[in-house]
């Protein structure tokens, strides 16, 4: 194996575990209010982001700070990584392509960034931003597995038995998860994570009625925490993101049993489902927490860094589930 080949596949998956941080911590900076504790952009505080006394990074700007430095980081570390995809002789186009597409995403969500401050954080805005994050976060998964020593002793052998049943209820599951980020991003930034503040029950009813008495009793409940009262928007919002839960929950459900009538013989594909169940498990008992701890910051940023965490293992679930090359996937799915 050329060393070059080595150093670029270790670096492609300690460029996702870094995103995978930045994620965290951005939902740090969400968790804590701390969006705009630093109120300009590109500068902090009128100075070049690097040269940023640490010792005034206190409060939120412990949290925007750090979190505007590392995106950087990773911004010059994926341009590296495309420089060196687009150098490296050998590699199929696709992956060049990507790694264009990688930067290029990078860049785009650096400036949403900067126009959630200029702006003051719209809910549009921040999540666009939020959902690039995870998406730009795949691109890098994609990138990972198509230079892995998997993917490449894949291609030296002649593989059979692939499922289109499986496949399908796979990137199903996936595409239903990267929705549920989507809702997840829009109740968070229209604040209505604890628009809904109790749990089993909505509102302290197993069955929300919807009428004015039943919002106001969540009102009153807000009113003596100090917090905001909340629209029917905001609580239509929280119960969709509990309702498509529960959908994922039982889509699981489903692919496991495909997944041990039909995959027995592919202890990739299994070894990777069990880990995406105990994520989903995890996540689902992190978000009751979320609620019933009143959105305490660390449980609610694990939350958020646990969906990406799930989105990831079902991406990597379609790529060691499904044939190598475009055209046989698309076959495949069609069938």
């Amino acid at each position: 194996m050329k060393p070059e080949m080595i150093s670029i596949r270790r670096f492609s998956k300690i460029l996702c575990l870094l995103t995978l941080g930045l994620i965290f911590l951005g939902a740090l900076v969400k968790s804590t209010d701390s969006g705009l504790s630093v109120p300009d952009w590109p500068t902090t505080y009128g100075k070049f982001m690097f040269a940023y006394p640490l010792n005034k990074m206190y409060g939120g700007i412990k949290y925007e700070h750090t979190h505007r430095l590392l995106a950087s980081i990773i911004g010059l570390l994926t341009l590296t990584l495309t420089l060196w995809l687009l150098m490296l002789k050998g590699l199929p186009e696709w992956i060049k392509r990507l790694g264009i597409f990688t930067f290029v995403a990078v860049v785009l969500q650096g400036i949403l960034g900067g126009l959630t401050v200029k702006f003051f954080l719209p809910v549009w805005l921040s999540t666009m931003h939020g959902v690039l994050a995870q998406t730009f976060f795949l691109m890098l998964i994609m990138i990972a597995y198509g230079l892995s020593v998997e993917r490449s002793q894949r291609l030296n052998i002649k593989e059979d038995g692939y499922d289109a049943r499986f496949l399908k209820l796979t990137v199903l599951l996936a595409a239903m998860i990267y929705i549920q980020l989507i809702i997840g991003n829009v109740m968070r930034h229209a604040q209505a994570g604890l628009a809904v503040p109790d749990f089993p029950t909505m509102g302290w009813t197993f069955w929300p009625s919807f009428d004015a008495a039943w919002l106001n009793r969540i009102n009153q409940w807000r009113f003596e925490n100090n917090l905001d009262p909340v629209n029917l928007a905001q609580v239509a919002i929280h119960l969709l993101h509990r309702f498509w839960a529960l959908l994922i929950l039982i889509n699981l459900l489903w692919v496991n049993k495909v997944a041990y009538e039909r995959c027995l013989n592919r202890p990739l594909i299994l070894k990777t489902l069990y880990w995406l169940n105990i994520a989903i498990v995890l996540q689902i008992t992190l978000g009751i927490s979320t609620v019933l701890s009143h959105k305490e910051v660390y449980t609610t940023t694990v939350h958020v860094t646990t969906g990406a965490v799930v989105l990831g293992l079902a991406f990597l679930m379609i790529l060691r589930s499904g044939p190598l090359t475009f055209k046989k996937f698309k076959v495949l799915l069609t069938k």
